[in-house]
C-alpha cells in the first residue's frame, strides 16, 4: 500500500527538522521544565518517522545530571505528504509524549494533519492525555485520500472486474488504517467518518468550536465569547453531555447560589440510594427539606463534595439547564462558571438515578473552548 493512497505531495524533498532547546513555565511547574521544540517543515517523505526518532532518541537520552523533565513541542508546517510517514510520526509523537502545534501564519495540510493529531501529554494509563493546539491564524485542514491510478497493486489486476475489487480492497484498507489511527489518539470517530464520506478534494478545516472539540486541540489565543449568559451555561451544557440533544439558551435558567445548592442537594436525598450517606450527613440530609439555615446547606453541600459526589463548585454564574433526553428519560445539567477565568466551570448532571460529571471534557488547558456553539466559527480558513 506504500503508493497506493493519494495523501502525498509528490515532492522528493524531505521534511527538514530544526531543534531547539530552552526552559519554560508550565500550568503543572511553577518552576519551569526544560522546553525542547522540533520544528517540522516541509514535505513529509518516506524516511521522515525515522529521523524524528533518532531526534527524539537523543532528546530523551538520561543526561547523568540526575532527573530532568522535559517538554517537548513539534511545531508543523508543511501541505502534506507521504501518509504513512506522517501516520508514523503521530505514533512517535505519542510514543514520546511529544505535544504538537501549528503556529499563526503556518499550514498543515494533509498528512500533516494527521502526524498533527499525535500530539500527547502523557500516553500512560488508564487513559491518553492529547496535547494540540493552533494558534489562531494557523491552519490545520484534512482531505479524504485517494486511490493512486499507477499503483503497482492495481496494474496487477487483468480486466476492470478484478481492478474494482483491487481498488475496493485498497480503499478499505486506507479507510482502517486512519479508523485505527483515530482510535489510538482518542479522535472522535465522528470527525473521520464524516471525512471519509467526501470527495479528496473537499477540504475540512478545523475553522469551528466543534471540529477542535473533537480532535481534542486547543485554540490559542481565543477570548471569552460575547454572548449572554444564558447561552454560555447552554454551550457548556451541550458540549459536556456530547452534544447529542443540543438545546437553546431559552432553556437556561438562571439560579441563585441559594437555589443551586438547594435543589442539587434535595436530588441527592431523593436519590439516596444511589449514594447511601451514613452518619450525621444522613441526618443534615433529612432535616433539608424543612431548614432555613442556609449555613447547614453551605456546610452539607461542601461535605458532600469531598466525600466524592459530583456536586459542582459554584464559582459564579449558575444556571439550571433543561432538555436533554437519553433513552426516554429526561435530564438537566446544572452549571456555574466564573466571569474571571474562561476556564474555569463546573458541572453537574443530574439523571434518574442520580449525579454525574460531564460525559465529555474539553481539550487540556483549554475549557474555554465549551463556552462556544459547535458550529460558532473561531479560526477562519485564509483565502
Amino acid at each position: 500500500m506504500g503508493v497506493a493512497l493519494g495523501l502525498s505531495a509528490g515532492s522528493v524533498t524531505a521534511a527538514s527538522f530544526a531543534v531547539e532547546s530552552g526552559t519554560v513555565r508550565t500550568p503543572e511547574s511553577k518552576s519551569g521544565v526544560a522546553l525542547t521544540t522540533i520544528r517540522i517543515t516541509g514535505t513529509i517523505e518516506d524516511g521522515d518517522a525515522e529521523r524524528l526518532r533518532a531526534i527524539l532518541t537523543r532528546i530523551t537520552a538520561p543526561t547523568g545530571h540526575g532527573p530532568e523533565r522535559v517538554r517537548i513541542v513539534a511545531e508543523l508546517s508543511s501541505r502534506g505528504g507521504d501518509i504513512y510517514a506522517a501516520l508514523n510520526m503521530g505514533y512517535l509523537f505519542k510514543e514520546y509524549d511529544v505535544a504538537t502545534r501549528v503556529r499563526a501564519g503556518d499550514l498543515c495540510y494533509s498528512a500533516c494533519a494527521l502526524a498533527f493529531l499525535g500530539g500527547t501529554a502523557s500516553h500512560h494509563s488508564p487513559n491518553l492525555v492529547p496535547d494540540r493546539s493552533i494558534d489562531l491564524g494557523g491552519q490545520v485542514a484534512f482531505h479524504n485520500f485517494s486511490i493512486n491510478p499507477n499503483s503497482s497493486s492495481l496494474k496487477s489486476a487483468t480486466d476492470a472486474s478484478s481492478g474494482l475489487v483491487v481498488g475496493f480492497g485498497l480503499a478499505r484498507g486506507g479507510a482502517s488504517l486512519l479508523l485505527r489511527y483515530a482510535a489510538a489518539m482518542s479522535i472522535d470517530p465522528g470527525f473521520f467518518a464524516r471525512l471519509l464520506g467526501r470527495p479528496p478534494d473537499v477540504w475540512e478545516h478545523v475553522d469551528v468550536a466543534g471540529d477542535f472539540v473533537d480532535l481534542m486541540s486547543c485554540a490559542t489565543g481565543i477570548e471569552r465569547p460575547e454572548l449572554t449568559l444564558a447561552a454560555v451555561a447552554a454551550n457548556i451544557c451541550n458540549h459536556a453531555t456530547g452534544d447529542f440533544s443540543p438545546v437553546e439558551a431559552s432553556q437556561a435558567h438562571p439560579l441563585s447560589e441559594r437555589e443551586a445548592k438547594r435543589n442539587l442537594l434535595e436530588h441527592v436525598r431523593a436519590n439516596s440510594g444511589s449514594f447511601p450517606p451514613k452518619g450525621p450527613i444522613a441526618s443534615q440530609l433529612e432535616r433539608l427539606a424543612t431548614s432555613r439555615d442556609d449555613r447547614q446547606v453551605d456546610v452539607i453541600y461542601e461535605d458532600l463534595r469531598r466525600a466524592g459526589v459530583p456536586l459542582p463548585e459554584i464559582l459564579g454564574p449558575t444556571f439550571e439547564v433543561r432538555g436533554y433526553n437519553a433513552g426516554g428519560y429526561d435530564m438537566q445539567c446544572h452549571v456555574s462558571f466564573s466571569l474571571q477565568n474562561p476556564d474555569r466551570y463546573d458541572l453537574a448532571i443530574q439523571g434518574p438515578y442520580g449525579l454525574s460529571k460531564a460525559f465529555k471534557y474539553a481539550p487540556r488547558h483549554c475549557g474555554r473552548l465549551f463556552l462556544f456553539g459547535r458550529d460558532d466559527v473561531i479560526n477562519p480558513p485564509r483565502e
